[in-house]
This record gives C-alpha cells, structure tokens and sequence, in this order.
C-alpha cells in the first residue's frame, strides 16, 4: 500500500465550538475561516441563533461571518442541541451568568448524557438548575450573579474546566481549578488569554482573573489534530509514500497521539510551525514505520483521549 500526497483535514471540532460561541458574545462581526461544518458544530450555530446572535450557514470551504450581540437575549423556547454534549456544557456555563432562564435539551442520546459533572460547580458559583430528567437534559439554567470559585475537578475533563472559566468570563469572577489526571486540551484557555484575560496555571491549578474583553476577531480554526490522526496511522503503516497534512493544530494538550507514536517508531515531522490566535499549527509529514510496543500512563490518556480506539488497532501491528 502506498500513501502519499498533501492533504488537508476538516477543521478542528474543539475550537470551533469555542470561536463560535465567543464571537456571538463580542458585539461586533467576526469571520471564522476553516469551521467544521459537521453535525454539531451546526447545533451550536443553531443555539445561538436562538439566542440573538446571527450566523452566516456553515457550509464546506466558506467563512462564517458572525454578528455577536454582546450578551445573550432569552430564547423563545428550549434550546436544541442535537448530540453535541460541548454545545450543551459549554452553553451551561455561559447562560449561568445570563439573568434570565432557558432550557437545554437535545436527541435521545445526548438527554442520557450526565451534567452534574458541569451544573454542580456552577451552581455553588450562583446559578440555579431544574432537573428534568435525572441526571440529564431536559435541563434548565437559570442565571444569576456569580461569585468566585475554587475547585478540584473530580476528572480532567475540558468540557467542565471550559464550562466553569466561561461561566467566570461572563459573570466576571475569579476561577481556581485542579484537575487531578494530567490536562485536558486547553484551547479555552488559550482564546481568553487571547481576549486580554489572565489565566496562569500553579503547581496544578488554573487561575482564571477577568479583565480582559471580547471583541469581534478574524481566526483560521487549524486543522483537526484528531482527524489527522487516521491519516498519520494510515501513513505510518503503508509500504511507501510520503504524506503530507497541511496546517494541522498542534497543540500540546492534542498530541498526545502523535507523542506515543513516536516513542513506538513513527516517522514523523512537524514543518511550517505558525500560530493561529495562540494555537500552534503545522505541516505533519509522515512516512512509513516499523513500530514497536510502549506503555501509555494515566497521565497521558487526557491528551490522547479521542484517540485511544486507533492507537489501539496500530498497537496490534507493533512489535513487543
């Protein structure tokens, strides 16, 4: 099997998901390049229609341009959130500081999804939550005014810390945060950093302090490190060939794949390093390999959690 060639990968679902909601907030237009057009990065787009913001239709190829409103305006009915649990937990944490209720919900898996996980922390910062089912959507969020949090997060979790730090963004109160098992992707914290916001990390903890504010933005969403990931697995086991995945994030808190890889072999490199609004981005280039086996600590896992399934199916074709 030969692999080789350049290609480009669908933009990266994460930060999508981050720059749509944060251009809805800045009242002004913003144009975000590269979105991802899936599923649902259509349910956020869908939402914050819902809650005044306007957004051109995600479509393949084409910037979506934002009007932002500056603060969210009361949706009319529940807000539909199809199967994106980071639309439902990210949405939690901003409409805690939003002074008007509205409730969540989406298909029949996502409603099967917990959220006291996100609604436990938010409520001892001051918001109000109605349980409709359980542990689960339907779920209503009442916002009030939020008071300062210090917490130790039961899992590292993204979309929990995300929650709570946009919850401190648009209350504007201070974030202490301690995630017990390595870190989780932390493109929250580079776009607040971007705003003007001060978030510093100690022996542990993330310090979230506002003062920062959000204006309308033009971004480049990186390529998908995740959906690379089948490309460089595809790449490492072919027989010949070079490939090349052009403008990929790199992250570190998202190459976690690409960091095991390695130690078990893979031929690898990183080219055209740039920053794309404090993410790192870059060319992989990838070619054939003989891998062996490794061992992935715990601490490792949060890094690499999307793609635990893969590196599993290439541990089986490694040595050891």
């Amino acid at each position: 099997m030969n692999v080789a060639g350049s290609v480009r990968v669908p933009g990266d679902k994460s930060i999508t998901h981050r720059v749509l909601l944060l251009a809805a907030l800045a009242r002004g237009t913003s144009n975000i390049g590269g979105a991802l057009t899936s599923l649902d990065a259509r349910s956020t787009a869908r939402v914050l229609r819902q809650l005044g913001a306007e957004l051109s239709p995600l479509r393949p190829g084409v910037p979506v341009t934002v009007r932002g409103v500056g603060k969210f305006r009361r949706p009319e009915g529940p807000l539909f959130c199809g199967n994106s649990g980071t639309t439902t937990r990210l949405l939690l944490g901003l409409l805690s500081a939003h002074r008007f209720s509205a409730t969540l919900t989406g298909d029949h898996s996502l409603r099967r999804r917990p959220m006291r996980r996100v609604t436990v922390p938010l409520a001892s910062m001051g918001a109000r939550f109605t349980e409709g089912n359980g542990d689960g959507l339907p779920l209503t969020v009442k916002g009030e005014r939020l008071r300062p949090i210090s917490y130790e997060m039961p899992v590292s979790s993204a979309q929990i810390k995300s929650a709570i730090l946009l919850a401190g963004m648009a209350g504007e109160v201070d974030v202490a945060l301690r995630e017990p098992h390595g870190r989780s992707r932390d493109h929250t914290e580079r776009l607040l950093r971007a705003f003007g916001y001060e978030v510093s990390e100690d022996d542990g903890w993330i310090h979230f302090t506002p003062g920062g504010h959000l204006e309308p933005f033009d971004v480049q969403v990186p390529g998908d490190p995740s959906s690379a990931a089948f490309l460089v697995g595809a790449a490492t086991l072919a027989q010949a060939g070079e490939l090349m995945i052009a403008a990929v994030g790199i992250n570190p808190t998202r190459t976690g794949f690409l960091d095991v890889l390695r130690r078990m072999g893979a031929a690898i490199q990183l080219e055209n390093r740039a920053d794309s609004f404090g993410e790192p981005v870059g060319d992989l280039v990838v070619r054939p390999a003989s891998l062996r086996g490794t061992e992935v600590s715990a601490g490792e896992i949060p890094g690499l959690i999307d793609e635990i399934p893969l590196l599993a199916v290439l541990a089986s074709r490694a040595s050891g």
